[in-house]
């Protein structure tokens, strides 16, 4: 494993929180980068405008998985709004860093979640 990744990255990455398809997910983004060939899967579930749980699925690389999972514990009981402001910087920087080739995982972090914000609110219709 390269030694550009923080203790952080490597433990969410060995030890990824909220792994796993949310089967009763009221909202499902799926998003995927074509150079590197990541995938991934981030699962809401929404009450009264809040994420409530959340979970996420990713084939990919350390930082792709680790993105995702650090991603998942920040936006758990915030609002949809609140859980929109995050910037792939946000999950970086809880990470303690990325390497600047790897910035992308992050990047599909955020853009994961703003698919399964859309994919809820054309569901629910808000």
């Amino acid at each position: 494993m390269s030694n550009d990744y923080t203790d952080k990255v490597i433990d969410y990455f060995r030890n990824p929180r909220n792994m796993g398809e949310l089967k009763d997910a009221d909202g499902i983004g799926k998003v995927g980068n074509p150079v590197c060939g990541d995938v991934m899967w981030i699962y809401i579930k929404v009450k009264d405008n809040i994420i409530t749980d959340c979970s996420f699925k990713t084939f990919g690389c350390v930082a792709a998985i680790a993105t995702s999972s650090v991603l998942t514990e920040l936006i758990k009981g915030k609002t949809l709004e609140q859980a929109l402001t995050l910037t792939n910087k946000d999950v970086a920087n809880k990470l303690g860093g990325l390497p600047p080739i790897k910035m992308h995982c992050s990047l599909l972090a955020e853009e994961g979640l703003k698919a399964a914000v859309e994919d809820y609110r054309t569901k629910s219709n808000k």
